[in-house]
C-alpha cells in the first residue's frame, strides 16, 4: 500500500519541477499580500479574536466523536462498570476545556 502511495505520489511532484520553467529573480522570493508587494515590515501582533470558538470547536469536536463511538459500540463492560460512568467522566473532563473557551469568548478585552 505504502508503494503505491509512493508511485502514484513521486510523479506528481518530480514532473513539475522538470518541466516547470526556471528563472531565478530576488522579485519573484519576496512576500505578496494580496498581490501587492509589502509596505514596511512584517507584524508580529496577531489578533485571539476567535480563539475562543477555536477551542469551543475542538473541544465538541472531540466530545462528538468519542460519543459516537461509545453509542455505537454500547454495551456494559466486563469489569461489571457501566460505560456511562466512564462516558460521564470523559465529558466531565471535556467541560474544563468548554469552560474556559466560553470564558474566553467573554473576555471583550482582546478584542
Amino acid at each position: 500500500m505504502a508503494v503505491i502511495g509512493v508511485v502514484f505520489t513521486l510523479p506528481v511532484i518530480i514532473i513539475p519541477k522538470i518541466l516547470a520553467p526556471h528563472k531565478p529573480n530576488p522579485i519573484k522570493n519576496l512576500p505578496f499580500e494580496s498581490g501587492q508587494v509589502p509596505l514596511g515590515g512584517g507584524k508580529m501582533h496577531f489578533m485571539m479574536q476567535y480563539y475562543a470558538y477555536l477551542l469551543m470547536f475542538l473541544v465538541f469536536d472531540v466530545m462528538a466523536m468519542f460519543l459516537y463511538a461509545w453509542a455505537a459500540a454500547y454495551r456494559p463492560l466486563a469489569l461489571g462498570v457501566s460505560s456511562s460512568w466512564i462516558i460521564t467522566l470523559f465529558i466531565g473532563m471535556l467541560s474544563v476545556p468548554l469552560g474556559f473557551a466560553l470564558y474566553m469568548a467573554g473576555r471583550r478585552e482582546l478584542w
